[in-house]
Formats: C-alpha cells, sequence, structure tokens
C-alpha cells in the first residue's frame, strides 16, 4: 500500500465512526467510503443498537439517520447528548426547515440531507473532526466577561461552572468571545465557523438560541449574546459599559 498520500498531520484518520443507518444498501456505501479515508466504522440499524454501541465503543463522531426503527434518530441524539459529548450528523430526508431544526435542537452538530454525495459527506466528517479534536497547535485561554475558554482542552467555564457544549457551540463560542463587540451576519458566521460557503442560515439561528440558552440568565433577553436586527449577532463583552 502507498503511504505517500498528501495527507496533511492534521488530517483526522483512524477515528472511530458510529454509523446509525437503517437502509443496508446507503450503509454499505457511506462504511466504504469512510473505511477507504481511513476510518473505523462501527454499523447499528436501529436507535436502541445505536445507543448500546456509542457506551461500548465511545466513538469519535456519530452518523446519525433522521427516521429509524423502534427509536428515532432525534430521540437517539438527545439521549447521546445527555450521556456524552460526541459530535453527531445528522442525516435526514426529510428536507423541511422544521424537520432540519428539530435535529439541531436536540444537539445535532451539523446535518446532511439524502440525497447526499458520499464524498462531501466524509469532507463533513472530516471537518467536524477537526474541529473537536484539535491536535494541533491550540489556540490561547480566552478569559473574558466571566469565561474561561480553552481550546486544548475544548473546556469552557463560565463564573466558574463547567458548560456542556457540543463541537459547534464550542465552536461558535470561541469565535465570538475572541471578537468581543463585533456584529457578525449568519453568512459570516456559517463561513467562519462551520466552514461552509453556503448552507441554511438556520443551522446558525438554532445554534444562538440553544448557546444563549446556556450562557445566559434569561435566554429571551440576551445580555451577551445580542441581536442586531437586520445585521447578525454581536458578543457583547460589557467593556465600555461597565468598566472592566
Amino acid at each position: 500500500m502507498s503511504t505517500n498520500a498528501a495527507t496533511p498531520p492534521a488530517e483526522p484518520g483512524n477515528r472511530r465512526i458510529l454509523l446509525v443507518e437503517d437502509e443496508e444498501t446507503i450503509a454499505g456505501v457511506v462504511r466504504d467510503y469512510l473505511t477507504r479515508a481511513g476510518f473505523q466504522v462501527d454499523l447499528a440499524a436501529d436507535g436502541f443498537t445505536a445507543l448500546k454501541l456509542a457506551a461500548e465503543r465511545q466513538p469519535d463522531l456519530v452518523l446519525l439517520d433522521r427516521m429509524l426503527p423502534g427509536l428515532d434518530g432525534v430521540e437517539v441524539c438527545r439521549r447521546l447528548r445527555v450521556a456524552m459529548s460526541v459530535p453527531v450528523i445528522m442525516l435526514t430526508a426529510l428536507g423541511t426547515e422544521d424537520d432540519r431544526i428539530l435535529g439541531l435542537e436536540m444537539g445535532a452538530d451539523d446535518y446532511v440531507t439524502k440525497p447526499f454525495s458520499p464524498r462531501e459527506l466524509v469532507l463533513r466528517v472530516k471537518s467536524v473532526l477537526r474541529r473537536s479534536i484539535k491536535e494541533y497547535s491550540p489556540e490561547p485561554t480566552v478569559e473574558l466577561a466571566g469565561f474561561v475558554l480553552d481550546p486544548a482542552s475544548r473546556t469552557v467555564t463560565h463564573h466558574g461552572a463547567a458548560l456542556t457544549l457540543t463541537v459547534r457551540e464550542f465552536d461558535l463560542l470561541a469565535f465570538l468571545l475572541r471578537r468581543p463587540n463585533q456584529v457578525f451576519s449568519r453568512e459570516e458566521l456559517i463561513k467562519a465557523v462551520w466552514g461552509w460557503d453556503f448552507g441554511d442560515l438556520s443551522t446558525v439561528t438554532v445554534h444562538v438560541r440553544r448557546l444563549r440558552e446556556k450562557i445566559e440568565e434569561n435566554p429571551t433577553k440576551p445580555e451577551l449574546l445580542k441581536t442586531v436586527w437586520g445585521v447578525g449577532y454581536r458578543f457583547d463583552s460589557g467593556d465600555g459599559h461597565a468598566g472592566h
């Protein structure tokens, strides 16, 4: 086998993926693409098996079909979120915005709509893993407005209390904490945080809402993560309002 593939050191190969898909043909194709890309793949065809395998194998990422026998993907995602902080990409044949948002609100980091290109799916997997694993030159710690964010361990505390964040919530908060008092449109955020040149902007809206639920005293009247109407969002550090 050739070992001189032009793979940068930060490529997240040899990671364990749990693929939860009840359609054998799709599962086989996706598994083959992931295996060729250097991943170890565990397969589950229903929700209960998925939860059992996730607990046993501790995967680095879960690819989760939305429609499953026994326990649907949204409920599996919700239970995974309670049990562990593994990144989840939802595979959905349901193209409506409400269905996509439901998956994101249950804690999915990303979603891909069927039919999808297996090659693009592998790229999405690598993108999410790169952000969640951070094996290379982590950025410095950020301390701002009562937050301490450590990129190396991917942990955040707020006034000393640890926050439980998904991969994308962490990335979004890290991006905004590094750029306090600057306004960013949803288009700018989806490019900077998700790495997409285009995408469903409701993804950003949902993640902002979920982040507010974790960092704001009153999420319906945010004091930190503000909406700038007609423009986008701004993290308000309080500098200039209350000394430092």
